[in-house]
């Protein structure tokens, strides 16, 4: 079964990416905040920094491209039809519906991507108006967000704006059609989930183990919906332990992934202040056959109270100045490759210097890449990549990798 993901740090061995393109020129200063940007990408530079992370990727996984799979599924007339059909009812138009219908594959797959403008009028053209008959998805390189394996069934986001809804439809496309990703079935699709206050993104789940998991109750992840996916956990796969923390309402924590994530067997990346201190978040416990939570004082008691200890590595170091500025550029997002080997951004450099601390060698992509920087097995290192644009779309390297298949890393 090619999906099976266990954990965040497992020797990684299948990854699903999008390099972002011209989908991104949608987003500007007068509509930056409905694509849900704070700020406007260069897309040259945002591909070749892209580029280079998914050269440091390829050094240890298989690396899939979702347009590349994509323009593979929509080969099939019966899914073709169907993701128009579906795509449809998020952007009703039957003239659309039509046209993209006459369109060959690889056609259909650049529109759905990268949007399809309006034909302009006499009057548009004379006030300079423009606008999208079938809008872009720029945040879809981000394919963490959208999509999550957990163990051998995935998760189909229900997305919380509806900028992002055409991109649950690819992902769903992709996870039912193409063999490359063949799993146990779509343990939630939020695609087919359109309840008020019922919405779940992948940045919020965190698979730590086989039998443990680790929600965020985010602005973007809501109760009930948390609910409903622990009780398929429960009732569908091996978890008997979920972990939820109660995350600020902030936009620079949207998701817990960009204020925790794991990046050994004993250790995590954490932003201080929600987990240490007066101002720690509120973290709760619930266990496979019971139906009430259990406070817990802060999220390393609960983990201590499943046997996964972890010890923080602050985010910023001490001081509460690089604490906000390097978690508001990703500092707290690193995508493993394998236990104790990481990613991240270049620039988190105050991060990056309490990761030496814990035996962690910081190498430059270039370095790895040229091979003047090998890592040894077990060896601890931080790779290192250039990320001043692609950190402009409020993520970085684990909102920016879907994993498919890790290894067990307790086996």
């Amino acid at each position: 079964m090619p999906v099976n993901v266990t954990s965040e740090i497992g020797r990684l061995r299948s990854v699903l990416v999008h390099t972002p393109g011209p989908e991104l020129l949608a987003v500007t200063p007068s509509t930056r905040e409905d694509y849900l940007y704070d700020d406007i990408i260069d897309v040259e530079i945002a591909q070749r920094e892209h580029r280079r992370f998914v050269a440091i990727l390829e050094r240890f996984a298989q690396v899939y491209y979702v347009r590349d799979l994509l323009g593979e599924v929509v080969q099939s007339d019966a899914v073709r039809k169907l993701l128009i059909q579906e795509t449809m009812d998020v952007v009703p138009s039957t003239p659309l519906a039509r046209s993209l219908g006459e369109e060959p594959p690889e056609t259909i797959v650049r529109m759905l991507i990268e949007g399809k403008e309006e034909q302009q009028g006499p009057l548009a053209l004379t006030l300079n108006e423009w606008g999208y008959e079938l809008p872009p998805l720029p945040n879809l390189y981000f394919t963490r967000d959208v999509a999550m394996a957990i163990g051998q069934h995935v998760m189909i986001g229900s997305m919380r704006y509806g900028a992002r809804w055409s991109e649950e439809l690819i992902m769903k496309a992709l996870f039912l059609h193409h063999p490359q990703l063949a799993n146990n079935g779509l343990l939630y699709d939020g695609s087919a989930e359109r309840r008020l206050n019922y919405t779940l993104e992948g940045g919020d789940i965190h698979p730590l183990r086989r039998d443990l998991v680790m929600i965020g109750f985010s602005e973007r992840s809501s109760p009930a919906a948390i609910d409903h996916l622990t009780s398929l956990l429960f009732e569908h796969t091996p978890i008997e332990d979920v972990i939820i923390v109660v995350m600020p309402k902030e936009n620079t924590a949207i998701h817990l992934d960009m204020i925790f994530t794991q990046v050994d067997h004993e250790l995590c990346v954490v932003y201080p202040p929600h987990f240490v201190g007066p101002e720690r978040l509120a973290v709760l416990h619930r266990r496979k056959g019971q139906a009430q939570m259990r406070e817990m004082p802060n999220v390393f008691a609960a983990l201590q109270a499943v046997n996964l200890p972890l010890e923080p590595i602050f985010c910023g170091g001490e001081r509460r100045v690089y604490q906000e500025r390097e978690q508001w550029s990703s500092g707290c997002n690193f995508c493993a490759m394998r236990p104790g080997v990481v990613t991240s951004y270049g620039r988190n450099e105050a991060t990056l210097r309490e990761l030496e601390k814990m035996g962690f060698r910081v190498i430059p992509a270039n370095e790895f890449l040229t091979g003047d920087a090998p890592i040894r097995e077990g060896e601890r290192a931080a790779i290192t990549f250039e990320g001043g644009e692609l950190v402009r779309g409020g993520g970085g390297p684990r909102c920016m990798t879907l994993p498919i298949s890790r290894d067990d890393p307790w086996s």
